[in-house]
């Protein structure tokens, strides 16, 4: 390969300040690790209580300059990309990151940070898109200048390849139909969501099953349910692309006024708008001449049909 003109002009940024001086904007705090452990589901002890730590995992986030900016970027830094977005290099996407843990921090600390533009790679072609990875290195420090952990993060700063050309949709996935869920899909094909009942202790359950998950009875009915519900959680999904499917789209568990939840898809809203606590109504989709699926519309727009 012949020498690439704007490696050569990317190179020395390497080893120049990507943030100096940085101190984070709030002190370590039980709140924020509160959230955190929530949110990953850590339920460790030693991050609750009056000798609690911070977990190591939290790192980046005492450094974070949040949506008012981070004022101890450097200018170094901001050249660096302006450059990659002069050369069309535009679109970025974080790729890794690594971190070293050496100290804990408490509640009360303060951490401070310098951050290093370690490396800039050669022009390199991904499924993305040709582009540059940028590798930043952070020291984070504690209030008495112990190193405390070591933060890399690299980005890919790409030109966003062409557009692909579409391809013919795919056919819908059928969905496995036994002897255990005939009724449910039964119900489906006359516009009808059938929820099962235990016939000994009336419990209602979701998904169709052969015995009753409270009391272990086989036997049961089903009730028609009102088509009512609301959000309970949601993922949108990106990758991977599949048949038939045309990401992003949001996967939503409904929970329906009978108590029960159930996975659908939500129709009539763009994905990034549906939030928890969204109220639907059940809506019958004809994906085709020999399938039905039951999803869900916002309230206000949402009729059964």
């Amino acid at each position: 390969m012949g020498a690439d003109p704007l490696h050569a002009r990317l190179a020395p940024y390497e080893g120049r300040p990507a943030a100096t001086g940085g101190i984070a904007k709030d002190p370590v705090n039980a709140p924020m690790i509160r959230h955190w452990c929530e949110a990953v589901g850590d339920t460790h002890p030693a991050y609750r209580g009056p000798d609690a730590i911070a977990p190591p995992t939290m790192l980046q986030v005492w450094t974070m300059g949040g949506l008012s900016g981070n004022s101890a970027r450097s200018d170094a830094y901001g050249d660096l990309l302006r450059l990659l977005d002069e050369a069309g290099y535009t679109a970025v996407v974080a790729t890794d990151c690594e971190q070293e843990y050496l100290r804990d921090l408490r509640p009360g600390d303060r951490p401070v940070y310098d951050a290093v533009i370690e490396s800039v790679s050669p022009l390199k072609t991904t499924g993305l898109g040709a582009g540059h990875f940028v590798t930043t290195r952070t020291d984070v420090r504690d209030g008495e200048g112990r190193l405390v952990g070591v933060h890399r993060f690299r980005i890919l700063k790409y030109a966003p390849g062409p557009r692909r050309t579409p391809q013919p949709v795919a056919p819908r996935p059928r969905p496995v139909v036994n002897r255990d869920n005939a009724g449910f899909w039964d119900g489906v094909r006359e516009d009808r969501l059938l929820v099962q009942r235990c016939r000994d202790c009336r419990r209602l359950r979701f998904p169709w099953l052969p015995g009753c998950t409270a009391c272990g009875s086989p036997a049961w009915d089903a009730v028609e349910a009102s088509g009512d519900g609301t959000v309970h959680s949601y993922v949108v999904m990106h990758h991977p692309p599949l048949p038939a499917f045309d990401p992003p789209y949001a996967v939503v568990l409904v929970e329906l006024a009978e108590g029960v939840r159930m996975v659908s898809n939500v129709v009539g809203v763009p994905y990034d708008k549906v939030r928890i606590g969204m109220p639907v109504r059940l809506r019958f989709e004809r994906v085709d001449d020999e399938l039905t699926l039951p999803v869900f519309a916002p309230k206000e727009d949402g009729r059964a049909r």
